[in-house]
């Protein structure tokens, strides 16, 4: 499942309308609606929609041009003073990203004077997030247990504890005990609790029932983007076994069908559904004209934040003087057309 879910993981540019629907388990928070992207669409009036995975924010008269910020891509939100086409000089939310070794700069302005709404909320869910990581994330010997208990999450309620569970992740097996919770699965040594793993069902790639060298063993694969783990556990007897196992998979479907991704909110007035907000899609009457390696629009959120020195100079036939090299992926044509 957490293969499939990339709201929270990537930014993503110019989605189409079914990308900006709601995935299950994303809530819409909050919703400002006339707020500017002043670092790539200055001068656009356009809706900040604020979800529990992402951001996103796109203009008001032309739907396809939009933005879909994960809030695992941000890695700095800050306040700082801008200039606006629609409010001139003003203080607005910038947010640092970083994708695949890509790092991108948005800037938003709430074009409505006087209400810090636009900084609160933002920063509010974010924080959020950052703090409900163990609803989505592995973890290896974490602070999980204390005195035999689970430590539980706030939206986690344990549906069954199965003790005489055995870890085949070494030759000799550790023995431990098995939480099953209504959004992970832990397992912890009984001789040593910080010897443990949390599991979350979203980074199950699968579980099931398999042949070992230890006999019938419940093995769960986990997701590439938690570490693409294979975890072995064996309970006896073997109807025991079928039965915990079976417990297991029906959970996990049943939280596939409604996550929990554990971002706690409050809203003093509900927003409306993402899907009143959608507007029809139109197919423009115009042409595309598609140019091989043109820049994607993508280049007017670059922030080449890692960079200490220039790149070597090089000779431009184009503009027939010397520049700094241009990184991969990136022309001079493009860059005037970000200009433009």
């Amino acid at each position: 499942m957490a293969d499939g879910l990339w709201e929270d993981r990537e930014v993503r540019f110019d989605i189409n309308a079914n990308e900006m629907q709601t995935r299950p388990g994303e809530k819409m928070i909050d919703r400002l609606d006339s707020v500017e992207d002043t670092k790539g669409n200055n001068g656009e009036r356009g809706r900040l929609i604020i979800t529990n995975l992402r951001l996103i924010w796109h203009s008001l008269s032309m739907l396809r041009i939009n933005l879909s910020i994960g809030y695992s891509c941000v890695i700095n939100i800050s306040t700082k003073t801008s200039q606006s086409k629609l409010r001139g000089a003003t203080d607005s939310l910038h947010i640092l990203t970083k994708m695949q070794g890509t790092r991108f700069e948005f800037i938003f302005t709430n074009l409505i004077p006087g209400t810090p709404r636009l900084f609160t909320s933002v920063i509010a869910v974010h924080r959020a997030y950052e703090t409900s990581k163990m609803y989505r994330d592995l973890k290896l010997r974490g602070a999980l247990i204390n005195n035999k208990n689970l430590r539980l999450l706030p939206l986690e309620q344990v549906y069954d504890k199965v003790n005489g569970v055995w870890n085949l992740s070494s030759d000799q097996g550790n023995l431990g005990t098995f939480y099953i919770t209504n959004v992970r699965l832990v397992w912890y040594a009984n001789l040593n609790e910080t010897f443990n793993v949390s599991i979350p069902y979203l980074q199950m790639k699968s579980c099931r029932i398999r042949e070992s060298k230890f006999g019938l063993a419940f093995v769960i694969e986990t997701s590439q983007q938690s570490g693409g783990y294979v975890l072995g556990f064996r309970i006896d007897p073997a109807e025991k076994l079928q039965e915990v196992a079976k417990e297991i998979q029906n959970l996990q479907k049943v939280y596939s069908s409604c996550p929990v991704f554990g971002i706690e909110f409050e809203v003093e007035e509900s927003p409306e559904k993402m899907a009143d907000l959608t507007m029809a899609n139109v197919e423009d009457d115009v042409e595309i004209e598609v140019i091989e390696g043109q820049t994607d629009s993508f280049a007017a959120y670059f922030a080449d934040g890692n960079k200490q020195k220039d790149r070597d100079p090089v000779y431009s036939e184009e503009l027939g003087l010397a520049i700094e090299s241009l990184k991969d992926g990136f022309t001079l044509q493009g860059l005037w057309d970000v200009l433009q």
